[in-house]
Order: C-alpha cells, then structure tokens, then sequence
C-alpha cells in the first residue's frame, strides 16, 4: 500500500487521488457508489441547470452574537422577523442549508470544543458530526448532500477537510503552511472555492478536484492590498460571491465573479461584509458593517437596494439562504429559544462620593488595575469591571490588568493630535499595546468607508482549543513601515503571516458591552499613535463636548489656559535666575599733543578791477 512507502510524494499523491474519487462520487447518488470506492472512472453527465422557483419560504439562517455568544436566527425579508432558534452560553455559527432544505449544519463549541453538528428543521433535533479537540467549522455541503467540506485545524494550520455525515469519516484536502478556510462546494462536485492566504494576504483560490498537485489551484480574486472573505456558488455554479475589504484601490463590498468568464476581474455589486444568495440567484442578502453596528439588507443582481437595512444585535458570524423546510408551528427548541430575554451583561451602580457642583459627574478609581490614572467615569466602571471578569474567562488570564491609559485628567497633555481625545472624557481605556510587541495581541485591518478601524485580538492562554478560535485572515503589521521600503512606508504597513494558536476577538467581545472602537487618524500610516487601534469608548451616544460637560464646567473647556483640576499630580515650580545687566559703551577721549599744530589759512585770490567801458 502507498501508506507503506517511505515517499512523502506518493503519499501526497495518493491522498490527492482518494480525494478526487471521493468527491467525484458526491455527484452521483450515494446507492451507486460510496466514497470509499476506488472507482476508475467517472463521467459527470452535464444536464442544463434548471432555475429554481420560490416558493415564498425563503427563509435567512443567520448567526449574530448576542451578549458576547453567537447563536442561530432565522429571517424572512418580508414576512418573518428576526428570530432566535438556538441559546445558551456557547457559540453557533457558520450555518449551512442542505441541499435537500431540511437539515442545517453549523459549527458549535457547546461541547466545550469546536465540532460541525447538523440540525433537523423539521423536529429541531441537533446531532453531532465531528468529535474531536482541533477546531472545525465552516461546513459546507456536497450537491448529494452527503458529505460536508469543513476548515480544520491540524499542525498550528487551517486546513481544508472532508467528512462524511454518516460515518464520520475524515479526508483531509489541503496541506499548506498558509491559512486555508471557509470552504464552499461548487455544484458541480468538482471545484470547490475557497479562502487562503497561500499568495500573502487572503485571496479566492478554486481548487479542480480532476488535477492532482498545485496546478490544482487557481487564484481567483488576487488582489494584493485587498481581503477576501466569504465566498459562496449560486444555485448553477456560474457565478462565485465573496466580500472584499479593500485597503488601497476599489471598493469594500460584495463581488460576483463570473465562472463564464473566469479571466474577468469580479464586479462590483453593493456594499456588505457577508452575503448569500436566494435559491435562483435573482437577490443577495448582505451583512453591511457600519464601525460599531451591523445590519442586514439586500440587494438584486445589478446592485438596486430592495429593502430597507435591519438593525442586528452584533456581528454576523455566518449566513445561508434557501427554500427550508420548516414545520409550522416551530419545533420546541426553536420556541423555548426565541422566548429566551437575554440578561443585560451589567448595570451603572452610582459610587458615594463627594458633593460635586451643578450637579456633575466624577471618576472612580478601578481596583488591581496599572494605569497612569486608574480611573474611570462613575456610570462606566462597572462595564468595564465585568468586561474584564469576561475577558478573564475567556482567554485564561487578566489581559486589562495593566492598560496603556484610562481616565487622563486635563492637566496631561497627549500626544499631538490628541486634543479631543475621549480618554478626557473617563469614558474610554486603552489596552496595553506592548502585549502587541509580545505576541500576545495581533491587529487586523477594516477599513469602513473612508476610515480604518481596527479588530484586536489576543491570545488564549490554554492551546488546546477549549479557549478562543483559530484567526483566519492575515493581521496587518504596523511596524513594517520601518523596513526602509517606500511602498510599505506609504500604506501604513503590511500583512504579515497569519499568527499560530487560539485567538480571542476582544473587538467583538467589548462591544457586547457597550464599548466601541474609534477609527484611526488621517495621518496614521506616517505617525504610529494615531492608529489607537488598542483604544475603546463607551460614549452612551454623547458628543465628546457634552461627555466633558459631565466632569467639568464650561468655562474649564473654553479656556486657552488649562484649567488645574484637584489632582495629586505635581506641577513645575517656577526658578528665577538673575539676569546680567549691560555695560556702558566707553566715550571717545581726546589727547593733547605737546606740539602745536599749525593750520595754515586759506589764501584770497585778488579780483581784478571792474573797468567800464
């Protein structure tokens, strides 16, 4: 047998080729062949692909993060509000229609670590697929619906694999050191596309499962100053939609790229993070990120807005679209969830203190936290406290013991460009960004708009994948504008290699608790400061003139001169030297000179006498 062989290329081959033959199989019906077979040959007969008709049940899985987890919702763009069908204190995500339209798989850490389950919509009833410690998630079907292609992590790397529903059988497809993930399968059976950073930055490949070795992979989207993410087939397999996060040229949004013409550049179709197709590919329902809220809206093929954006409650962690088949009324489960009331995460508790004047707000100090003023606003402190007993159970340790600033009082100065800054206001923190110099935290760049935000996440203190996730797209690395190369020096940076291990999204995680994010200066890519992206507020929708108002009084912020605040810190004292007063500039003084000088006289020239005439 070739696992026998002491030739890691045979083994490379000789997996390849099980994998062509497995999913060839998919394409046929699983009572003629079984994915185990070795079969010679087989020809997939080419049928002209017949446009599904809606039935008015068009229902939109999607997974949105709630109080910190992600659960399940189902949607209809008219007639079916948001509603939730799975709770608890875990994680549902990446959800995937069958191609059958009655089962829904998804990935889930209920389990305590990341497994595919797979949901039948009929009776709710949930069954688990995969049963291992390594992260699995993004499951995508096979047309005959029997297989799932899934991203996994094996060897500190995501990788592309293949279950079978029914054994729990495992193939893995990809072996590559980059990051490759979120896998979607083509109609076909014979292509499946998906993201991978093999080319630098996170690209569209497509992989022909009839040729063996690279040439097996192509490039689809490579965009080098671009992120592509989500990709999806429509109902024939003539046309691919993914997103793209552009950082240079283009627009952010969602792109249609065109299998007919597959040398053609992906158009543009609207603005969105995440979409999915309906079932005959004539709408798109798209995630459209705002910088501290998300919202669902659709779009038909040309791009026109068909409906008006819905607010959602937090990120969207994955979404499909099809004809389901749903009982009426709903299963049990998927009532007991929608009644569920989600518990507020925290609550202002007023501190006593002092009597302040007109009735002003102060700060308070936060316990067993370094900062140079640990303190915070006093309707503030108590998210930030919970925020941090979060942020401890869910990365293994006290990641905002020690912050870069919390409250700065009016007498420090900041850094130039500062001056408005919300750290005045008490209501804002920043994380500790020397955690960034030690491969505790990596940052990933979005740009919204003409801004750029940022997406912080810090690493998991346990690596066996019960904490956090595995991050899937290439960071952005501020400090390569120092390598002495004018293109990186002009963008700001670079993207660097996707970091090993489990990772916390601490930019997810804070905003479950009111905190939002603040966009970077204009000037960021020339002066390191001014991206903040380690910096958070919570601005309970106040300006930054009235959020002051709350802690000083007017006249202290329409002063030129600082107004000194009570404070311990001490000023300069003011030394007087003495200053040199000038000397006098010495006369000029005449000699006298013991012989005299003598000055001869002008002499007079004579006038001749008139004489007349």
């Amino acid at each position: 047998m070739f696992f026998f062989v002491n030739s890691q290329r045979l083994k490379i081959l000789y997996l390849f080729l099980i994998a062509s033959l497995l999913l060839s199989a998919c394409n046929q019906s699983s009572q003629n062949a079984t994915p185990t077979e070795f079969v010679p040959e087989i020809n997939v007969e080419e049928t002209e692909a017949v446009i599904p008709e809606s039935n008015g049940s068009d229902f939109v899985f999607l997974s949105i993060e709630e109080n910190g987890y992600a659960h399940l919702f189902l949607y209809h763009p008219q007639n079916y509000p948001l509603t939730r069908i799975t709770t608890g204190e875990w994680n549902d995500i990446s959800p995937a229609l069958s191609p059958d339209k009655t089962q829904l798989a998804f990935a889930s850490d209920r389990s305590g670590f990341w497994d595919l389950y797979v949901m039948d919509l009929q009776i709710g009833e949930v069954t688990q697929i995969t049963n291992s410690d390594e992260y699995d998630s993004a499951p995508s079907w096979s047309p005959d619906g029997s297989f799932l292609a899934y991203e996994t992590y094996i060897n500190d790397n995501l990788e592309i694999a293949v279950v079978n529903v029914t054994d729990g059988e495992v193939i893995q497809l990809t072996y590559d050191s980059a990051s490759d993930h979120t896998p979607t399968w083509a109609p076909d059976g014979r292509h499946i596309a998906f993201i991978s950073t093999r080319g630098g930055d996170s690209d569209v490949w497509l992989a022909d499962l009839d040729i063996a070795g690279d040439e097996r992979y192509q490039n689809l989207s490579n965009t080098p100053f671009a992120s592509e993410n989500y990709p999806v087939w429509n109902f024939d397999g003539s046309q691919l939609l993914w997103s793209s996060i552009s950082q240079t040229v283009g627009f952010s949004g969602l792109y249609v790229w065109d299998a007919n013409e597959p040398n053609r550049a992906a158009q543009w179709i609207g603005d969105g993070y995440i979409g999915t197709w309906n079932e005959n590919a004539s709408q798109v329902v798209a995630v459209v990120s705002a910088p501290n809220q998300y919202f669902v809206t659709s779009y038909d093929v040309e791009g026109k807005v068909l409906q008006s954006s819905l607010p959602l409650s937090g990120r969207v962690r994955g979404m499909t679209w099809g004809n389901a088949e749903l009982s009426i009324p709903l299963p049990d489960s998927f009532l007991q969830a929608e009644n569920v009331n989600p518990t507020p995460l925290w609550s202002p508790i007023v501190t006593p203190g002092a009597e302040v004047p007109n009735q002003r707000w102060y700060v308070v100090n936060i316990e067993d936290v370094q900062a140079p003023f640990p303190q915070l606003h006093d309707l503030v402190d108590e998210s930030f406290n919970a925020l941090r007993t979060r942020v401890i159970i869910e990365t293994g340790w006290d990641a905002l013991a020690s912050l870069e600033n919390a409250f700065v009082p009016l007498t420090t100065s900041l850094e130039p460009g500062f001056d408005n800054d919300w750290l005045y206001t008490g209501r804002a923190f920043a994380i500790n960004s020397l955690m960034a110099n030690a491969g505790w935290m990596v940052t990933l760049r979005e740009d919204i708009g003409s801004q750029t935000y940022w997406r912080i996440y810090i690493r998991a203190s346990v690596q066996d994948g019960s904490l956090g996730e595995p991050i899937h797209n290439a960071p952005w690395n501020l400090n390569a504008r120092y390598d002495l190369d004018p293109v990186t020096y002009e963008q700001g940076g670079e993207y660097s290699l996707v970091p090993s291990g489990y990772w916390i999204d601490i930019t997810s995680l804070v905003s479950a608790y009111g905190w939002e994010r603040l966009p970077s200066l204009p000037n960021w890519r020339t002066y390191y400061k001014g991206a903040r992206f380690s910096t958070f507020a919570l601005t309970s929708g106040l300006t930054w003139y009235d959020a002051m108002k709350e802690l000083y009084p007017a006249e202290a912020l329409a002063t030129p001169t600082r107004v000194f605040a009570p404070t311990l810190t001490p000023t300069p004292t003011a030394t007087f030297t003495s200053t040199p007063r000038p000397t006098r500039t010495p006369r000029i003084t005449f000699t006298p000179s013991s012989t005299p000088t003598i000055t001869p006289l002008p002499s007079i020239t004579p006038t001749p006498p008139t004489v007349i005439p």
